[in-house]
């Protein structure tokens, strides 16, 4: 009897405590497995505010709750708890890969490489940090790390799609296509339904100019993920750039109904109806965009904010806006892309208030060792007369420049600039980057090896310093981004041993040279500006006609009167990126103070 009393008992407090327990179970379900972030958040501050919790049960309940927080962008309490975890144990991986996140998400990229790092060392065959420290170097411009550890997530799991995606999308960066399109292809098989990776490849058709093929990846991105704005966006853009505007109008529509204060909408629509020449209600399309309240303010709606304040400062001067003619929809040459000849421009002198000014122009085409350039001396009397036409007070033309030739020149013009407000150089022709150093290339350099480069061509060094002593603005234009024929003729040497000694590990083989595509980043202070014709690490277009891309938008925008130098540069930009459908985007580098405007022209 005394037995079933206690069966009775036991029984009693079992379904007394049944539900309890059952609520436990289920808070630690959800703040495990739930992807929704508040419910998360929820469950995992339940479980927190039990007393006495075992060790185990709080790095969980911290670790969980700083994931959903991640999961809301609020990085820095998500920071505070995986701290929280970490204090605990120390070695918690998911909290170091967590944590790298969240610094990444703040863009303290360093940090995050930090937490990667330790997490790697922890548990080398954890494949998530990988794939986080890929991402922060892609961030950082380092491409080819970025694909490192991308490939490293690839070796540890190869069956994710994910990993093959990522990498498409740093090939892209790094310019290389065909391995972009085929990383894209291996990401879809092994998910046929994944929206993004469509998009992705179709982005990569549109930079190999193939719109339609662009398209067709668009619209399987658009009917896999109807619910996101960005695939409409960029079918929008296009249909924008292809001049199919109805089309683009329509997808652009497609982004506002899902998100009614998409931003890039706003200002696909102002650059469409631009395209047709309606600048009425191109106008009200960009204000929207400044005006709006969105909390959606990433990259994409800050550059869309840039083009929109440009595009309002270029109708409010007056002057006409150029028209740019629709894309080819395929390409007809991986290098060039058709473009109108300039006509020089007969514009009013600037105002005496932008002080004396002073230009070098070099141009150089008819290379001795590869085959030689159409377009540098078209382009080189083009800005000339532009400058002459805006006040320019002398504007020096070089063509076909040996190096001595190249040096004289810079070293004359450092003379010149030191007696001179304004100070521009604008070069047409080769470029290269080795070693992260940049060098513009003279027309009688011969380059075998990578070595050859220091003493054949000359630094970009050289041409800030013959920038250097102007009193007030220092202006570079590089249009020296082409595809470059001395690479694939260059040996690569051995660097000296105090190079390897810093730069190989003992049991690495000794690294060469590095040459880069295109142009390295360069860093700038004081008021300077640096434009390149495409940004680093890409390539720039030759014109099939006499002219780039980069000299036509250049000219066609330098006689708009009245916008401030930042937007005018940003205008080429995006007047480039419509020409060529975004397959080359000028950059501007370094910053002007602020105590003081800069205006080619003013009126």
């Amino acid at each position: 009897m005394r037995d079933v009393i206690k069966a009775a008992v036991a029984l009693t407090f079992a379904m007394l405590l049944a539900p309890a327990s059952a609520a436990t179970d289920r808070d630690r379900a959800d703040c495990e497995q739930m992807t929704n972030p508040g419910l998360k958040i929820s469950a995992c501050t339940r479980i927190l505010s039990a007393a006495n919790l075992p060790n185990d049960v709080k790095v969980f309940g911290h670790h969980h709750l700083g994931v959903g927080l991640l999961l809301q962008q609020n990085f820095d309490r998500a920071i505070v708890e995986f701290n929280e975890a970490l204090k605990i144990d120390p070695t918690f991986v998911k909290s170091f890969n967590s944590r790298g996140n969240a610094w990444r998400g703040k863009g303290d990229l360093d940090n995050a490489i930090a937490d990667y790092n330790e997490a790697i060392r922890l548990d080398p065959n954890f494949a998530f940090p990988y794939n986080g420290r890929a991402s922060a170097f892609l961030n950082k411009g380092d491409i080819d790390r970025a694909i490192d550890d991308y490939s490293q997530v690839i070796r540890l799991d190869p069956t994710l799609a994910a990993p093959y995606s990522n990498r498409a999308l740093a090939w892209r960066a790094k310019g290389d296509f065909d391995r972009a399109l085929a990383d894209a292809d291996e990401g879809l098989r092994r998910d046929q339904k994944n929206p993004a990776i469509f998009s992705a490849r179709g982005e990569i058709w549109r930079m190999k100019g193939d719109l339609a093929r662009a398209l067709a990846d668009q619209d399987q991105a658009v009917r896999l993920d109807p619910q996101s704005p960005l695939p409409y966006l960029t079918r929008g853009d296009t249909y924008r750039y292809k001049g199919d505007s109805a089309r683009a109008l329509a997808d652009y529509d497609g982004a506002l109904r899902v998100r009614p204060d998409y931003i890039p909408a706003f200002v696909g629509r102002g650059l469409t109806f631009e395209k047709q020449g309606n600048l009425k209600s191109a106008r009200a399309e960009y204000e929207k965009a400044l005006n709006s309240r969105s909390q959606f303010r990433g990259d994409t709606a800050g550059e869309a904010i840039n083009t929109a304040r440009a595009r309002l400062a270029a109708f409010d001067s007056g002057a006409p806006q150029p028209v740019i003619p629709p894309a080819p929809l395929r390409r007809a040459s991986a290098d060039s892309i058709p473009t109108p000849s300039i006509a020089a421009l007969a514009a009013a002198p600037a105002a005496a208030t932008q002080g004396r000014r002073v230009a070098l122009i070099i141009g150089n085409a008819a290379y001795k060792s590869v085959p030689p350039l159409n377009n540098p001396e078209h382009d080189a009397e083009a800005i000339a007369a532009s400058l002459r036409a805006t006040g320019f007070a002398r504007v020096t033309v070089v063509s076909d420049a040996s190096r001595e030739q190249m040096t004289d020149a810079l070293r004359t013009f450092a003379t010149e600039a030191e007696q001179a407000d304004w100070a521009v150089v604008y070069y047409s022709g080769h470029g290269l980057e080795v070693n992260g150093i940049n060098y513009l290339v003279p027309i009688d350099a011969k380059i075998s090896s990578d070595r050859d480069v220091q003493f054949a061509a000359v630094p970009l060094d050289q041409v800030m310093a013959s920038v250097d002593g102007a009193k007030k603005l220092k202006l570079v234009l590089l249009d020296a981004c082409r595809n470059n024929p001395f690479v694939p003729q260059m040996r690569r040497t051995v660097p000296s041993d105090a190079t390897v000694a810093t730069t190989a590990s003992p049991n690495s083989a000794a690294p060469t040279r590095s040459i880069g595509l295109g142009l390295a980043e360069i860093k700038v202070s004081g008021a300077t500006l640096v434009v390149y014709a495409a940004k680093h690490g890409q390539t720039a277009l030759d014109g099939e006609g006499n002219d780039s891309p980069f000299a036509v938008a250049v000219v066609q925008r330098i006689a708009t009167p009245n916008v401030e130098i930042n937007k005018l540069f940003r205008l080429v930009r995006d007047d480039v990126m419509e020409a060529t459908a975004g397959r080359q985007e000028p950059y501007t580098y370094g910053s002007l103070p602020g105590r003081e405007d800069f205006f080619f022209m003013q009126k």
